[in-house]
């Protein structure tokens, strides 16, 4: 059998994941980078911890939530206890995060993790699906001062939800920037929804989509998330989706691309 093809053994085999790798290389590359660029973002705005390196990248949000400190993997978990170290450099004992790996893990309940799931990761190219107008009773505005800042955050802790995060933890002021829009809908004249938008490495994450209980089924949710969507519409836009969502957002025009594995270090007393 002909070896022709077989490179030299000296030669690297690009794996999209090398440190110096274009950002576009692939769309899921771009999804992990813009992952990882959200969490150090928010941490960032509110005078936060966040640290970015070859392996991961993280912002330390707040102190309490399972939900509210994302750590993402920027390579394959390859030396999970040395990766897990370096991590804790970050986050004291007692705080939770949420480990984010674009692929498969080894077990790491050993380490004192437990595993969510296997979300996926939904991607919607520039010009897929049509965005509704709004029913008549919801009215979508993007947050531009830190008044309605204050609101969106209160409908995003009690809606997402996000227990025990503190007034300013996650929409800080000096979070709305061009990269990082925030949009809040109110129906009938009451908050009720918000997305936020951050644009990065040549795509658009939406985040932190939540609806109060009272006003879900009516629109809002999915007016807001339009609008994160649409932030540059020439972009494309990604986000992780629960399985019960995923219909939702396919919906919209997004299609899932591969299925993510999410972590827990769960919350414990200080």
């Amino acid at each position: 059998m002909s070896t022709s093809i077989l490179p030299p053994e000296d030669q690297h085999l690009a794996t999209g994941w090398e440190p110096d790798a274009p950002a576009e290389d692939t769309l899921v590359r771009q999804a992990v980078l813009v992952h990882a660029s959200w969490s150090t973002t928010v941490a960032a705005a509110a005078g936060r911890p966040a640290r970015t390196g070859p392996r991961w990248a993280a912002g330390w949000i707040g102190d309490r939530g399972a939900l509210t400190n994302p750590v993402v993997l920027r390579q394959p978990l390859t030396d999970p206890g040395e990766v897990l170290a370096e991590i804790g450099t970050l986050f004291p004992p007692h705080v939770p995060y949420l480990l984010v790996s674009a692929w498969p893990t080894p077990d790491l309940r050993a380490h004192g993790l437990g595993l969510v799931g296997h979300p996926p990761l939904m991607a919607r190219l520039p010009g897929r699906g049509s965005a509704a107008q709004p029913p008549p009773a919801v009215e979508v505005r993007e947050v531009h001062d830190a008044e309605e800042l204050a609101v969106a955050e209160r409908v995003l802790v009690e809606g997402y939800p996000l227990p025990g995060v503190e007034p300013g933890d996650v929409l800080h002021p000096s979070l709305l920037r061009q990269d990082t829009r925030v949009w809040l809908a109110r129906v009938d004249g009451e908050p009720a929804a918000v997305a936020a938008a951050h644009q990065h490495a040549g795509v658009t994450i939406v985040e932190y989509v939540a609806t109060l209980p009272a006003a879900r089924g009516r629109g809002a949710a999915t007016a807001v998330t339009w609008a994160a969507t649409l932030a540059n519409p020439a972009q494309p836009a990604v986000l992780l989706a629960s399985d019960e969502g995923r219909p939702v957002y396919e919906h919209m025009g997004y299609v899932a691309v591969e299925r993510w594995t999410v972590w827990l270090r769960p919350e414990r007393e200080a």
